[in-house]
């Protein structure tokens, strides 16, 4: 997985909206692909346009663990936007990934601003998705 300060100092350094949605289909190609038994109802990530699935696992201790999480869509763009969103939340705590804040960083991308409404309101529910599982974890 390519850690969040390399996204975004490759987004930084790229200048070109053209050049940036290829580089985010690049980060969904480096993702591991999820297998056909992990592509079901229960991890598919409702109010996506595309399909969007999302697993994760818990380290650690009761309370506050360690969430990791992993993804994969059937839309390369989206595909990309999944590896955005585990950057910035996969390892982390739970508590950690409820204080986040996803907007501040799709912001500072520009990522909101140049995607279609669907594809950044699918964001925003991979983020709900991502977030309500360490709200559950914490719990």
């Amino acid at each position: 997985m390519t850690p969040l300060q390399q996204i975004k100092d490759d987004f930084a350094f790229l200048d070109d909206w053209e050049d940036r949605y290829r580089y985010v289909i690049e980060l969904g190609r480096t993702l591991d692909p999820l297998a056909d038994e992990e592509r079901v109802d229960q991890n598919k990530v409702q109010g996506c346009a595309s399909q969007v699935w999302l697993v994760s696992r818990r380290d650690g201790p009761e309370g506050d663990p360690v969430l990791h999480f992993r993804g994969d869509s059937d839309a390369h763009i989206v595909k990309g936007l999944v590896a955005i969103a585990l950057s910035a939340f996969s390892g982390r705590k739970a508590s950690e990934i409820e204080a986040f804040d996803a907007s501040h960083l799709f912001d500072e991308l520009g990522l909101v601003e140049h995607l279609s409404q669907q594809r950044a309101n699918g964001l925003r529910s991979m983020v709900a998705r991502i977030k309500g599982e360490a709200e559950r974890a914490a719990a």
